[in-house]
């Protein structure tokens, strides 16, 4: 499996915050209720965020790397 980069990982956790905050439910039980940025590194912590991410490469090439 490849190794998310530190921007995809960023880009992952605001989609899902923005997502949150436009009133998607939340994937998983918090203790407490915080910001949506909060809860999407909750859920990216607990690999439950139902996103993915395309690499594009210059031959072509896409991949996608799931984040479970």
């Amino acid at each position: 499996m490849a190794k998310l980069t530190r921007f995809e990982v960023t880009r992952l956790i605001s989609a899902r915050a923005l997502q949150l905050s436009l009133g998607a439910p939340a994937l998983s039980k918090s203790e407490k209720e915080g910001t949506p940025i909060d809860m999407a590194r909750d859920e990216f912590a607990k690999k439950v965020i139902p996103l993915a991410v395309l690499r594009e490469f210059p031959d072509g090439h896409v991949e996608r790397v799931e984040v479970n």
